[in-house]
């Protein structure tokens, strides 16, 4: 049985370096690229004539002024799907009569979001999420209401799952740098379905030691949590790579416009699998020990040589 309560400061000393990248990469200016939904603009869609390709209408945006669009620029159905920014009337009417040359403008899938309306429904989203953490907090702390300190599970999870967050948030910065991916409204969907299935992940591994320590099974308490975790180990193991497996199956294969939603839910469930084996418990090791001071090394020492 592996001493994971042993290394516990190292996996959550991870863990918190990974949650600061995170925060950095995804809140900094430059950070996550907001999509069309979140920040509003104009967009259009162009049936192109034959023998007009991609490169053809970055080519006519470039001629028309809008160089460097061609990242916007998203094929679907045999059509174009060109968005833009926040363009006044008389704007919007000149790219339209400008891409007709190239193409047929499909007016009913053609429409403009207001960046107030882009800006609210990026308030509802993270609502939704922050809400669904919250409610998350409170239903494991009353679940577990009859062992003590319950409240310790609650927030156990909920570490775990904002670190499940702030990795996946951290990636999609990165991908949005270098290859101008932009949030959308699946990567919030995506993210809600991270939420729950990182929950799950999690009380798995805290339902076990919850069990553990009701039956006296494992002696003290760092055995015991040893013990539940490697438990569970396989389960949890198997788990994430046949979903991951089938995630990463379906992203090979389709791709395209649900890509953002696959490759946020590949990283949610990786991360997933390591804070529920070596962030969830470990905290409620430390938790219990009552040294939080331990979580970064030679922290202590430091603490020792100035007393």
């Amino acid at each position: 049985m592996f001493d994971f309560s042993a290394k516990r400061r190292w996996f959550l000393l991870i863990a918190l370096v990974i949650m600061i990248v995170g925060a950095i990469l995804a809140f900094t200016p430059g950070g996550l690229r907001l999509g069309w939904d979140f920040k509003g603009g104009f967009q259009v869609m162009l049936e192109p004539h034959e023998g007009t390709t991609r490169e053809a209408v970055a080519s006519k945006l470039d001629e028309l002024g809008y160089g460097g669009f061609s990242g916007r620029i998203q094929e679907t159905g045999g059509n174009y799907l060109i968005r833009m920014g926040d363009l006044s009337e008389d704007e919007q009417d000149a790219l339209k009569a400008g891409l007709s040359e190239i193409g047929t403008v499909l007016e009913g899938e053609t429409g403009y979001i207001s960046p107030a309306i882009a800006s609210r429904t990026t308030r509802d989203a993270a609502i939704a999420v922050s809400v669904a953490v919250a409610v998350m907090l409170v239903y494991i702390t009353w679940a577990f209401r009859k062992i003590p300190h319950s409240f310790r599970y609650g927030t156990a999870t909920v570490v775990a799952l904002i670190f499940n967050m702030l990795l996946t948030f951290g990636i999609f910065s990165l991908v949005g740098r270098f290859l101008d991916w932009e949030v959308d409204p699946l990567f919030i969907t995506a993210m809600l379905a991270v939420i729950g299935y990182s929950v799950n992940d999690s009380i798995v591994v805290l339902d076990r030691i919850r069990e553990n320590r009701a039956r006296g099974i494992g002696g003290d308490y760092d055995t015991m949590v040893n013990f539940s975790i490697s438990e569970t180990l396989v389960r949890s193991l198997n788990t994430t790579i046949t979903t991951v497996l089938a995630v990463l199956t379906v992203y090979l294969i389709v791709g395209g416009p649900i890509r953002s939603f696959l490759l946020a839910l590949l990283v949610g469930i990786l991360a997933g699998a390591y804070s529920s084996i070596f962030v969830a418990g470990e905290l409620l090791v430390m938790w219990e020990h009552g040294d939080w001071i331990r979580l970064i090394p030679f922290a202590s020492r430091l603490q020792r040589s100035k007393a």
